[in-house]
């Protein structure tokens, strides 16, 4: 005898959350998903284990990178830091990645490809945005510091080479206790682009380590 389905109700399927388990490479994630109204956008946490404790959540907050996230770009290091990110909070063995959607350093897809046309003509990275009219780094981090007040951490070791990040969630009441480097993914593709970053934005990167 075949049971009739019940009929969807669309009431209640808008009080479904975006929230889910999310079996990865790197290992058994939780996800879930935080709209920011300010801009229509949708951005992830990835949790892994319990947020709360004695020591400081392992966090990594990372700007969504289409061309190296997905496509496997050398031209920066940021596919290789959300796998090595997502790998080191595996191992520790609880910790959280909050993916924002700010490509390009906050200026935008197509922004981000022009900015990259003009470094095919020998602009470095930081020129490339501020000469199409762009700051440098347009990017906010207040949603991601009510994204970690949201799934309960106010305590971080931060993964990041860029202390204007940890400057500014700090503003934001998130108490950063420590700031870990992630450099990873030196290629002979992106070593200027670091070594500009370096050098020029006042990333904690050192560039013995880029030869």
């Amino acid at each position: 005898m075949t049971v009739p389905k019940r009929p969807i109700d669309l009431h209640e399927m808008e009080d479904i959350p975006a929230d889910a388990r999310l079996p990865t490479s790197q290992g058994d994630f939780r996800i879930r998903v935080f709209h920011e109204e300010t801009t229509n956008l949708d951005h992830v946490a990835l949790t892994l284990g319990n947020m709360s404790g004695p020591d400081p959540v392992l966090v990594r907050v990372h700007s969504e990178c289409l061309t190296g996230d997905a496509f496997g770009s050398l031209r920066c290091d940021c596919g290789p830091q959300l796998d090595t990110a997502l790998a080191r909070i595996q191992e520790v063995g609880w910790g959280c990645l909050v993916y924002l959607r700010q490509e390009g350093r906050g200026i935008g897809l197509h922004a981000k490809i022009q900015a990259y046309n003009l470094q095919d003509q020998g602009a470095d990275t930081l020129d490339a945005n501020l000469l199409l009219g762009h700051p440098a780094d347009a990017r906010d981090y207040r949603i991601a510091a009510e994204i970690l007040r949201e799934v309960g951490i106010d305590r971080v070791c931060l993964l990041t080479n860029n202390p204007d990040k940890t400057l500014q969630l700090q503003s934001l009441d998130i108490d950063v206790i420590e700031s870990m480097p992630l450099v990873t993914g030196v290629s002979d593709d992106n070593r200027e682009y670091l070594i500009t970053k370096a050098e020029r934005m006042g990333h904690s990167i050192n560039t013995d380590d880029l030869n």
